[in-house]
């Protein structure tokens, strides 16, 4: 049976237990990292936390509704057992929330869905082999902003520091992507912090021959899969294969410990065309758009 479970009345060691065993286990379901990136969250629990899915939500009119939090690229059901009854969690998914905007896991595929679901790809990088096979598989773009890179002396620097990151970011994509706000990048550095303490993630930066920073991105490491959490280049000084030389020196450290480099992933045919000239594969995913808000709410949320 499935029971909607309140954050405040959530067993967080069997939760956390869940998504630690779970088949689609991913760090972005833990409770300490909901905790910081959702306003708010509760949890749909089968039975006692066979399997769970979370629900980031805010209130908006007096109306609850699910929404995607920035910072987190997975969510959806995560179980014991692969076989899951995607249709009892939907049903009462639907009976709570009159409008949800969810990103599921790759893992998750529910045909009970189709109606309220937009199929989204993401890329892969499988860096099981030694790196020199890995790089082998680099397009000719990608190997030529290498030598672009060599050629203009840039350096990398591991474990520079969140601040840094985060301006470049938001001097540069920030500025971009307007619903960014000041109280994200507060979110953000919270996130990043504690991913650091918890020794899940960390920085990589990449400086010129004059020691500006020109490029930088936040891993995460999720058991054998290590992914981009945001990344950034100095738009204004990006002829010098800075993001190329950033993604393979991330590859070359990773690939001894790991198996899967998640790009973050893109369903922009540009960004997705980059990640893949560095031998990535295309994954599909599924994003819940529901929406059943009153007349004149469903218009202003189309």
């Amino acid at each position: 049976m499935i029971h909607y479970v309140k954050r405040k009345e959530l067993h967080v060691e069997k939760y956390d237990d869940c998504i630690a065993s779970s088949i689609q286990s991913r760090i972005y379901a833990f409770s300490w990292y909901l905790d910081i990136v959702a306003d708010h969250w509760d949890v749909l629990v089968l039975d006692d936390y066979k399997a769970v899915m979370p629900l980031p939500w805010r209130k908006k009119l007096g109306i609850k509704y699910v929404y995607p939090p920035l910072w987190l690229l997975e969510l959806g059901i995560f179980s014991l057992k692969k076989t899951v009854d995607y249709s009892s969690f939907s049903e009462v998914l639907f009976t709570k929330f009159k409008y949800v905007e969810l990103r599921l896991n790759t893992e998750n595929s529910d045909q009970e869905l189709d109606s309220f679901v937009v199929q989204k790809q993401l890329q892969t990088l499988s860096i099981q082999d030694a790196y020199e096979s890995v790089c082998k598989n680099y397009r000719k773009d990608r190997k030529k902003d290498l030598q672009k890179a060599l050629k203009n002396k840039l350096t990398e620097k591991w474990n520079d520091s969140s601040e840094k990151l985060i301006e470049l970011f938001r001097n540069n994509v920030g500025k971009r992507t307007s619903k960014i706000q000041d109280k994200d990048y507060t979110v953000l550095k919270n996130l990043l912090d504690t991913c650091i303490q918890k020794d899940v993630g960390e920085i990589l930066s990449i400086y010129d021959s004059s020691k500006n920073l020109i490029a930088s991105g936040f891993f995460l490491k999720d058991k054998k899969r290590v992914s981009i959490l945001i990344s950034s280049t100095d738009f204004k000084n990006r002829n010098n294969g800075a993001n190329t030389f950033l993604i393979d020196r991330a590859i070359y450290k990773y690939e001894k410990s790991f198996e899967i480099f998640n790009f973050g992933g893109s369903s922009m045919q540009s960004i997705a065309k980059y990640f893949m000239s560095f031998g990535a594969k295309t994954e599909e995913y599924q994003q819940v758009k529901y929406n059943n808000l009153p007349f004149l709410l469903k218009m202003l949320k189309a």
